[in-house]
């Protein structure tokens, strides 16, 4: 439980079997080594969008991202999580 603060935003990668052999390990792991205030970064079950994946999922805003690779990760935050 976080003290004095909220998490303004939550960006889930799924790791189900579709998204998983699409690389979606490598996703989640490369978010998880930044460091960004007010988000939180989690692994999620099938978000319904298999054979588009690695599927990210920004929340609250509802904002997909579909063939994520880690090398796209900086760009995704730069345009979306920094804004």
């Amino acid at each position: 439980m976080m003290e004095n603060s909220q998490v303004e935003r939550l960006l889930l990668v799924c790791q189900n079997r579709t998204c998983k052999q699409q690389g979606s390990a490598k996703v989640l792991a490369t978010f998880q080594t930044f460091d960004i205030p007010n988000i939180t970064v989690e692994k999620s079950g099938c978000l319904g969008k298999c054979g588009s994946g690695p599927m990210v999922l920004v929340l609250p805003e509802e904002v997909w991202y579909s063939h994520v690779e880690p090398q796209n990760i900086s760009a995704v935050m730069e345009r979306h999580l920094l804004s």
